[in-house]
């Protein structure tokens, strides 16, 4: 099975990016967290994106708050599906972090998730290697039929409150 690899800016994002590596590892997909600042470690941000195809990595997941150029410095060095986090933090409380990460130029994609949308970030991980592992693909409909039965009784919870 590919890895995955979850990258952070900053070490200040590791509350919001180990929702992923969490939800990850109840999938029992293996994963691998960095710290990797587009601006402060660019070379090796580039060198991690340059190498994950070779070193075993199927999917990257970028966290990164206020200017958020991680997740596309990773894009442009790699040929993997890259996943950005934008974390909420500063003066807009991750607005700028969303207009960073999603707005990328034409050839150089990331798909982006909501603002600390960590645990969506790991599932559509999982979802993207799920395509050649069915494994993983089993795995993903039990979540959601989990999720599903739960939603089914809190309906039943509510109608006997509500509807007598």
């Amino acid at each position: 099975m590919k890895k995955v690899a979850v990258i952070m800016g900053s070490d200040s994002d590791a509350a919001q990016v180990g929702k992923a590596v969490d939800t990850l590892k109840e999938f029992g997909v293996p994963v691998e967290a960095h710290v990797y600042s587009a601006h402060r470690t660019p070379e090796e941000a580039r060198r991690f994106a340059a190498q994950a195809r070779e070193n075993g990595f199927g999917v990257i997941i970028a966290a990164a708050g206020m200017a958020a150029h991680l997740a596309g410095a990773i894009a442009a060095n790699t040929t993997l599906p890259v996943i950005g986090i934008p974390i909420k933090s500063g003066a807009l409380d991750g607005i700028d972090a969303l207009l960073s990460t999603v707005q990328m130029p034409s050839g150089v994609p990331v798909a982006t998730v909501a603002i600390d949308g960590a645990v969506n970030a790991a599932l559509l991980a999982v979802q993207i290697l799920a395509v050649s592992d069915e494994g993983l693909a089993e795995k993903l409909r039990e979540r959601k039929e989990s999720a599903a039965e739960k939603a089914r009784s809190a309906d039943r919870r509510i109608a006997e409150q509500f509807n007598k």
